[in-house]
């Protein structure tokens, strides 16, 4: 199974005890700055939105999101554009991506900081990972092997939907923690 429109989401530690508007100025100036590696087109504010993005940095090709989703805030991570290689390529590449927006955001506003041992990766695409019971089943076994292969995580609990109206994903809940700043480079 090849899975593209990789999604992660690393959820922060307790409430991040900062108004959501700071994240609108800030990914403005993110996009200014030029300060990831995608090109960065415009923020949009849903914070009116109770369950779902709160404030969006849209790029050409991913988005960047402060999400709200089941009412666990974190940032949220949607790669749009296909990328080549594995699946666990891509999953490194997703979570070195949220890894990197996280560290910024923790280092440019004060009270902000993301949990290190839980994380949610989901399949933005219903069409190549549908919600079933082989899908469900292939998507583990790739998750599986990353955290084991690439992330080197021992223990880890997965928690996915086996609601056939939900994404394809599951949040991995390691036993030791990640050092966002030292993901592997490569798989």
């Amino acid at each position: 199974m090849t899975l593209q429109h990789v999604n992660v989401k690393l959820f922060f530690e307790g409430e991040p005890g900062v108004d959501l508007r700071r994240f609108i100025d800030l990914f403005h100036e993110w996009i200014v700055r030029e300060a990831l590696d995608e090109l960065l087109i415009d923020v949009a504010d849903y914070r009116h939105v109770p369950d779902g993005p709160a404030v969006l940095l849209v790029g050409h090709e991913a988005d960047y999101a402060i999400d709200r989703t089941n009412g666990e805030i974190g940032l949220l991570y949607n790669r749009k554009a296909p990328l080549e290689g594995s699946n666990t390529d891509r999953f490194q590449q997703a979570l070195r991506a949220a890894a990197r927006a996280c560290l910024m955001l923790e280092s440019e506003v004060e009270g902000v900081r993301f949990s290190r041992s839980r994380f949610e990766l989901l399949i933005n695409d219903r069409a190549l990972a549908p919600n079933t019971p082989e899908s469900r089943a292939g998507f583990e076994a790739e998750l599986t092997t990353f955290l084991r292969d690439v992330l080197g995580a021992g223990e880890f609990d997965l928690k996915g939907p086996d609601d056939a109206r939900r994404r394809v994903g599951a949040v991995a809940e390691l036993k030791s923690a990640l050092d966002l700043e030292r993901l592997p480079e490569t798989a």
